[in-house]
């Protein structure tokens, strides 16, 4: 035992601390750096500018130098060596010391040690040094004694050895009460006497009274709840007792206040159901939501308290289907592993159809296709860069044109009025070398899509690209072929439209006007980032593997800042207008409004990502951030994809 408290026998101690450590260590790298780190001439400098106190005899003690001694720790060793600087007495060079071997690069290190996994030297370290104070009273009084007998009577050296107990014992689990004795012996084969530990954890089952017998029995489990990681209540269950309080009179209501009530473990009688057990299935399901959802706002859920809310765009991994009405869920994310009631499809969808009818099922109106670009500055102010103009469009007064209304009419035949609740998904990394995701923005007209799509554009011109449109018209003199225009015949354009080489096309001017998917894949096979405002009609054409669309729906604020934002912007006028450009008026905000949403309604489930269009730096930045994420960290795309 170490007695003495000159400063040469604190640099003596950190040679004996690294002593102590060297059957720990497995390797010359890490010997080095404990080598490096007490061993260093500027430690020992500071410790002889100050004077230790007796407690540094205490680390001594612990680790000894006869290597059949037992030893502590060395991650103990270096706290309780480390605990010195909370001593109020200490000056601050003990605060430095405390710094420096409680360091969390320090304590990293010594955890590799701690996965070995160490078994303990005794499990009666408490008993061991009640019997040594003792053995102590019977000795000849002496300084080391008496320091020794004041050391192990502190409340907190005898703490730390009851812990050191606890845990060599692996004593640290609650004791259950005992069973209280079983007074039916009729239903001893039958009835199950189970005690859960209750924690501020939900128990994990909800409850419900049987319509035929009138029990009260387990209606469901939720999956990683603490009923179903016990293993031992199951869906179908008979509860006859709580907690000795008998369950016959009971409405599921009541029995919730005597859970709560109860303190410690709780004790349930049981009659095992009948019910067949469903072979487990480890397929992973992944869902993203295409609907906002909050239980307490939903009168049909069974508990609202087992509810999980979610928003739009959250993906939830479905734990359970075996109920029609009502699956289990957690969201992808959260800590929390319990699942939590949703909606099933088929609830949400027949809820859905008969709610809103009249927005679902109503005759739509004409395609909206127009030759005016987006109301914003690169109409107004001349900025041209290809592919940016949407002059292909049909303006208002001209949109009624027999072949985009026969096209209107083949997508709502082909099922355009869609609903949906949930889009399956699996989790999707780009490899390097394979095209990135074309981005696809889409919004009712002057809400802001060519603005940020050169916004987009011209923030790296290197990594974004364009498609270049095709038409029929007359190349003018500042024009490039290929660059602003990909000019063709009239015959060569209707073959191509026969041949669907098209994403969206009309005519204006008595000129077709149209984007192919060629265009497109030349970007993307360029290793660019294609960019590629549509029609949200056009999104299903190019919803499919080849692309896999990353798809934002661009929607305008409330029509009172929309007044603000918009009122000196101008748009370019129909045709009949005499000016060719004019500024909004108050039914192209109301229009525009109606618009987004029933583009909303009709394509709400190929929306990746909703923004609005209230601020248009705010916007940008938006998008912007979420397509640098979309490159280079995995996210979620539809299963079909896959």
């Amino acid at each position: 035992m170490c007695t003495s408290t000159h400063h040469g026998s604190a640099c003596s101690m950190l040679v004996t601390l690294l002593y102590g450590l060297e059957p720990y260590m497995d390797d010359t790298e890490e010997s080095s750096f404990l080598q490096d780190m007490l061993m260093v001439n500027s430690l020992h400098v500071l410790i002889k500018g100050f004077r230790f106190e007796p407690v540094t005899q205490l680390t001594c003690w612990i680790t000894p130098h006869h290597p059949s001694s037992p030893r502590a720790g060395p991650q103990q060793t270096l706290v309780l060596f480390g605990r010195v600087g909370n001593s109020d007495r200490v000056k601050t060079p003990w605060r430095l010391l405390h710094t420096a071997f409680l360091s969390t690069q320090l304590h990293e290190r010594l955890q590799r040690f701690g996965a070995q996994k160490p078994a303990p030297i005794q499990d009666d370290a408490e008993q061991l040094a009640r019997e040594i104070m003792k053995e102590l009273h019977t000795l000849e009084a002496r300084p080391e004694i008496s320091e020794l007998m004041h050391l192990l009577s502190k409340p907190h050296v005898q703490d730390l050895l009851s812990v050191h107990d606890t845990v060599a014992q692996k004593d640290y689990e609650p004791k259950l009460p005992p069973l209280a004795a079983e007074d039916d012996e009729d239903e001893e084969d039958s009835v199950r006497i189970i005690q859960l530990l209750k924690s501020k954890e939900p128990l994990g089952a909800t409850i419900k009274r049987d319509e035929t017998t009138g029990a009260i029995v387990v209606a469901r489990i939720m999956r990683g709840g603490a009923a179903d990681r016990s293993g031992l209540i199951h869906e179908g269950d008979e509860l006859r007792e709580i907690n000795g309080v008998p369950m016959e009179d009971k409405n599921p209501e009541e029995i919730i206040p005597i859970l709560a009530q109860s303190d410690g473990a709780v004790t349930f009688k049981v009659i095992p159901g009948t019910k067949d057990e469903l072979e487990a299935d480890d397929t992973e399901v992944f869902v993203r939501a295409l609907f906002d959802y909050n239980p307490k706002e939903d009168p049909a859920i069974p508990c609202k308290d087992a509810g999980l809310e979610f928003g739009r765009g959250d993906v939830l991994q479905i734990m359970s289907q075996e109920d029609d009405t009502w699956w289990q869920a957690r969201q992808i994310g959260d800590a929390n592993f319990r699942a939590g009631l949703i909606p099933s499809r088929q609830l949400q969808e027949r809820r859905v159809a008969l709610q809103r009818p009249e927005v679902l099922f109503q005759t739509s109106r004409a395609l909206k296709i127009n030759a005016e670009e987006d109301a914003d500055y690169v109409a107004i102010h001349g900025i041209h860069i290809a592919g940016l103009r949407r002059s292909f469009r049909l303006s208002k007064k001209d949109r009624r044109s027999q072949e985009m209304q026969a096209k209107w009419k083949k997508c709502e035949a082909d099922g355009e009025n869609h609903i949906s609740s949930y889009q399956e998904v699996v989790p999707y990394v780009r490899e390097p070398g394979e095209p990135y995701r074309l981005v696809l923005l889409a919004g009712p007209s002057g809400v802001g899509l060519t603005e940020l799509k050169r916004k987009l554009l011209l923030s790296d011109p290197e990594h974004f690209g364009v498609a270049v449109p095709h038409t029929t018209r007359e190349r003018r003199r500042h024009e490039r072929e290929g660059v602003d225009y990909h000019f063709v015949s009239k015959h060569a354009f209707e073959k191509d439209i026969l041949d669907q080489k098209f994403i969206e096309y009309g005519r204006h001017g008595g000129n077709y006007y149209g984007t192919s998917l060629d265009s497109v894949r030349k970007v993307l096979a360029e290793s660019k980032v294609c960019l590629l405002d549509v029609e949200p009609h056009a999104v299903k054409l190019l919803y499919t593997t080849e692309f896999k669309p990353y798809v934002t729906f661009v929607k305008p604020p409330a029509i009172e800042q929309l007044r603000l934002s918009r009122r000196k912007v101008k748009i370019l006028a129909s045709c009949d207008e005499p000016m060719p450009t004019r500024t909004f008026m108050e039914a192209d905000f109301e229009d525009m409004i109606n618009t987004a949403q029933d583009m909303e309604d009709k394509y709400g489930y190929l929306f990746e990502k909703i923004i609005i269009n209230d601020d248009l730096a705010m916007a940008f930045t938006e998008i912007r951030a979420d397509l640098k994420k979309l490159e280079k960290e995995s996210n979620w795309i539809p299963k079909i994809w896959a």
